[in-house]
């Protein structure tokens, strides 16, 4: 697959150094090169690796384990926002996946191809997505695993909708100090050339941070303690306003 493909955004080429062989000059020219190349390279450097996760770790504001007893949710605006992210920032795809190359960030094979799909598609004007992260368990599954179908349609009774599949890469680039342990699964199904439906998890497995795909099939068993990202429904953030009024309004006539 050619990734250089189409106009990128938020990526650029090494700089373009010329060297002419001109008497007294070729070594200064040379050496203003070299300085350009390793400048790009300190600021296009990768954040995915092991090593520099530990150092995002140390130094970025780490977002709070997921460790937590899990607390049954009863709807989907008594739920906290977990990160927001921004999304419609690249021409296309192709740009999306350079610059998780970019980062150093390990992609696996059926999310590679996902990322290739026609049904994938970026966003073409640059939007904030507020994401809340909520386990299988927390939607009220008390079973080891749970199909995926069943835990999809417990979200979106609760007022949860899901993302889109841009979120999943999206976030992998704004999610440098992920927990090591952790997976997110982030979107609706995307089926394969073969026709085999794809989810795509944003993890971090203890090697760097992965854009990784799994099975997305209806029946699929997934762990209850696994942790998916929604986006409220329009019903959802429509109910949390007027429940904002209806509270508003109670306390003007104290």
């Amino acid at each position: 697959m050619d990734r250089t493909a189409g106009k990128e955004s938020g990526y650029h080429a090494i700089p373009h150094c010329s060297i002419r062989r001109q008497s007294g000059g070729t070594l200064l020219i040379a050496m203003l090169c070299t300085a350009c190349i390793v400048l790009f390279a300190s600021k296009a450097s990768a954040q995915c690796t092991a090593r520099d996760v530990l150092q995002n770790r140390l130094t970025l504001k780490t977002t709070p384990s997921a460790n937590t007893p899990p607390i049954l949710v009863k709807s989907a605006f008594a739920v906290p926002v977990w990160r927001t992210i921004t999304v419609g920032t690249f021409a296309n795809s192709f740009a999306l996946l350079n610059a998780l190359d970019a980062a150093g960030c390990g992609i696996g094979g059926s999310a590679e191809e996902i990322l290739a799909r026609p049904a994938f598609t970026v966003g073409t004007t640059k939007t904030n997505v507020a994401l809340f992260a909520v386990s299988a368990a927390e939607l009220g599954f008390q079973t080891d695993t749970a199909p995926l179908a069943d835990i999809y349609a417990r979200a979106q009774k609760l007022g949860f909708r899901l993302a889109t599949a841009e979120v999943a890469p999206q976030l992998r680039l704004q999610y440098f100090d992920q927990p090591m342990g952790e997976f997110l699964i982030g979107m609706e199904p995307i089926k394969t050339w073969k026709g085999e439906p794809v989810i795509l998890t944003v993890a971090n497995g203890g090697a760097g941070l992965v854009l990784i795909g799994r099975d997305g099939s209806a029946d699929a068993e997934i762990p209850v303690a696994s942790r998916f990202l929604f986006v409220r429904s329009n019903e959802a953030a429509l109910a949390k306003a007027v429940h904002g009024v209806d509270e508003a309004a109670a306390l003007g006539h104290y």
